[in-house]
């Protein structure tokens, strides 16, 4: 599936956002906020990529700009809430759809990244593994002990819940597991749902394993 030939603004950023995860965003630099009023406006998304170097925010570096760097793959965040009201201050909430692979970009003279996008095909729906259905009956109990002390809008997993879907599964615990951001964006960047779940029960097993020292 390849997108149409136009640049889609993109919003590097030291995380990494999975199909389905909601996204809340504070918005104060002034290439930012441009953008996403823009986007707001003509009901666009823009891309959320994962930085390999540089930071969120952009910092002085000599007579320039530090060095910004992110990787190739990334997610489509779609503005739902959107509140500007204070001046130089946006807070949206925004979530993730489809992936892309970034195929052109370039920076443009404010510090905004614009990238030409091919998307990537949606997870085949793939059923839960008689073996891997653990993994949904642990996310369950540890949505059901956080809704008591949460707003069901501030929960980490929205519905519509797919229990037996492999793809949802896999993104919705990969965003939840402590891990590396490099880890992170390995498993959103794999093509495989199933793949992609069984890797994620094998860091629950590793974190669940007995003897396993509590601050580990």
């Amino acid at each position: 599936m390849t997108a149409a030939d136009i640049e889609t603004p993109l919003f590097p950023l030291r995380s990494v956002l999975f199909p389905g995860d909601p996204l809340p965003l504070r918005i104060f630099e002034p290439r930012y906020l441009d953008m996403v009023q823009r986007c707001h406006a003509r009901g666009e998304p823009f891309g959320v990529v994962t930085l390999s170097e540089g930071e969120e925010v952009r910092r002085r570096d000599g007579a320039g700009f530090q060095r910004e760097a992110f990787h190739d793959v990334g997610t489509l965040a779609h503005i739902e809430q959107f509140d500007a009201g204070q001046p130089g201050l946006i807070h949206i909430r925004t979530v993730g759809r489809e992936r892309f692979r970034v195929t052109g970009r370039r920076c443009l003279s404010h510090g905004l990244w614009v990238g030409t996008l091919a998307l990537i095909e949606p997870d085949a729906e793939v059923p839960v593994p008689d073996d891997l259905r653990l993994a949904a009956r642990q996310l369950k109990d540890v949505l059901a002990n956080l809704a008591g002390r949460a707003a069901p809008e501030d929960l980490p997993v929205q519905p519509p819940y797919r229990w037996d879907d492999a793809g949802w599964l896999a993104n919705r615990w990969a965003g939840l597991l402590p891990m590396s951001l490099q880890e992170r964006h390995r498993l959103m960047a794999l093509e495989n749902p199933l793949l992609r779940l069984e890797l994620v029960v094998d860091r629950l097993d590793a974190l669940n394993a007995p003897g396993r020292p509590a601050s580990a």
